[in-house]
């Protein structure tokens, strides 16, 4: 499987659009800024078709120190970003099982 950077994605857009990468990137840039400000102000952000990020509380814990299994390290409750896909990117990316499982052969 690939990974496909900032820059990459940067690249392909600006190719199939005519826009120059530079105006790409911005617009890219603002999107992504404009979701993590709205998702610290503890707001949803829903695009259809693609998919809504919501900002989620996890507890307090108390976890294992791997290297000394008996003593209990407590990990504080925190804010985490949680996605729910899409209904129309859930179906797309269930197209690619059997992609994912030849790759791993």
């Amino acid at each position: 499987m690939a990974t496909i950077t900032k820059r990459e994605l940067v690249i392909k857009i600006s190719n199939e659009t005519g826009l120059t990468q530079q105006q790409v990137f911005d617009v890219i840039q603002r999107t992504l800024d404009s979701i993590t400000d709205s998702l610290s102000n503890g707001d949803t952000v829903v695009m259809r078709n693609f998919g809504a990020f919501q900002v989620k509380e996890t507890k307090a814990k108390i976890g294992r120190n791997p290297k000394d299994p008996d003593k209990d390290v407590p990990i504080p409750a925190r804010a985490v970003v949680k996605f729910k896909p899409g209904k129309e990117m859930k179906e797309q990316v269930a197209r690619t099982l059997p992609m994912i499982r030849e790759r791993k052969k």
